[in-house]
């Protein structure tokens, strides 16, 4: 769309802080106002406004302002009734990346040393103990782990669970959302983890660009993931 302001803000409102482009409120697609908790989100959120088409009169791209649609995403789909993104992140849970071992000894024995520091975290942290297997035949995971991880996330607030609404598909594992979001890793060493085979078979066979750009896709979307996180509590 073009550009129809010249000078986005945050400003304080009831109940938190808006954006304000020339004045006007910026409203959310249903059309309801933009209200955020924290100010640094806020000013975070105009600063895509006031970059985004360049100048008044440019065209305007929705991927420009990455925050503001996982905000939008959150405040409008999400809070009403969070508990649907709760289950569907939990779910993750049942083919979580970090319970599927490779089966050449070498891979295997890096992922184990990577990866069950973090499951047994989730065991003692959230009671949600996961079980590993060797290969790509699925594995049964307890109804009290599921739960388990189902409760750890629906204490997020809804700014949070947005997040990783975006994290998880990405990564590919809920437990590793779960330590992003309790910042037991951050978002460049998440998608280390989450990329230990794709390194493994880069050493062995050299580098294969769609893979690299297929890794670069997650590793932009946990980013924001990690800086919607950090904004959401600053």
């Amino acid at each position: 769309m073009k550009r129809f302001w010249e000078q986005a803000a945050a400003a304080p409102v009831e109940g938190g802080y808006t954006i304000l482009l020339d004045g006007r409120p910026l409203r959310l697609p249903g059309r309801s106002g933009l209200v955020l908790p924290r100010a640094p989100l806020a000013e975070a959120v105009a600063r895509e406004w006031q970059e985004a088409g360049g100048e008044k009169g440019g065209e305007m791209r929705m991927e420009e302002v990455p925050l503001t649609r996982v905000v939008a995403t959150a405040l409008e789909r999400m809070a009403p009734d969070p508990m649907p993104s709760v289950a569907a992140l939990a779910r993750y849970g049942e083919t979580d990346l970090l319970c599927y071992r490779a089966q050449e000894p070498r891979l295997a024995a890096r992922q184990a040393e990577a990866w069950q520091p973090l499951l047994d975290w989730a065991a003692l942290q959230f009671d949600a103990p996961l079980r590993v297997t060797s290969g790509v035949m699925p594995v049964a995971q307890s109804l009290e782990a599921l739960a388990a991880l189902r409760a750890a996330l629906a204490l997020l607030p809804v700014l949070e669970l947005a997040a990783l609404g975006v994290a998880v598909p990405a990564l590919g594992s809920a437990v590793l959302g779960l330590a992003l979001a309790r910042e037991r890793v951050d978002a460049e060493e998440a998608c280390r983890l989450a990329f230990l085979d794709e390194a493994f078979q880069q050493e062995l066979w050299g580098t294969d660009e769609e893979a690299v750009a297929r890794q670069r896709a997650v590793m932009e979307d946990v980013k924001l993931a990690g800086r919607l996180l950090a904004l959401a509590r600053a």
